[in-house]
């Protein structure tokens, strides 16, 4: 699965309607609730606010609204935008001021997909990295050679008492690799202890 980076608003005209589309990315469901909030406050004169949000590294949570317009026509093409793409952790508001011509069920499918997909496409897209927890504790002759080994890692804490203690943010995938070359490094005189915390 793939999330996206920041919020992007990208706008453009179909029939003279107009159609704003907000992307942003989320970790919660309260979040994307919020945003959507916002966005209709701001826009609280529009034809319709259409809402569509996925949340989880599955996107096991997922949502969408037409906001008054065809059954099917708007929330749903928006969000399928993003499921294609296999796109989690995202909100995405499409707000429409009516332009005086009507599209069609038809029209509107196609009006509300390229809102979001012309959007989603000048966007930074990236994977999902899951990460644990690596508490290393280690003698103080071997810290040059280890904060080395830990350069493309983010120590969150340090410890300096009898020995060294830090406590470090990996990809789960790098999890082996990285505890081997530290045992390797030390000659095992190193604990190595996973913390199973997993965040996005």
């Amino acid at each position: 699965m793939f999330t996206i980076e920041g919020t992007h608003i990208h706008e453009l005209v179909i029939n003279k309607s107009t159609f704003i589309s907000y992307i942003k990315h989320v970790e919660s469901v309260q979040e994307a609730k919020a945003y959507i909030e916002e966005i209709k406050s701001k826009h609280f004169d529009a034809t319709h606010n259409v809402t569509a949000y996925t949340v989880g590294k599955t996107g096991e949570y997922g949502h969408c609204s037409d906001d008054g317009e065809p059954s099917g026509t708007a929330g749903l093409p928006v969000l399928d935008v993003f499921r294609k793409n296999n796109i989690t952790n995202f909100v995405c508001i499409v707000t429409r001021y009516f332009g005086g011509i009507k599209l069609g069920a038809g029209g509107l499918v196609r009006a509300y997909s390229k809102a979001a997909s012309e959007n989603l496409h000048q966007i930074p897209i990236v994977p999902i990295i899951e990460y644990g927890f690596l508490k290393l504790t280690f003698h103080y002759p071997y810290l040059n050679e280890i904060d080395l080994c830990l350069k493309d890692y983010e120590i969150l804490e340090r410890s300096f008492t009898t020995d060294v203690s830090y406590l470090v943010k990996v990809p789960l995938l790098d999890i082996p690799t990285i505890s081997k070359k530290l045992l390797v490094l030390t000659n095992s005189f190193i604990n190595i202890e996973e913390i199973k915390k997993e965040t996005n």
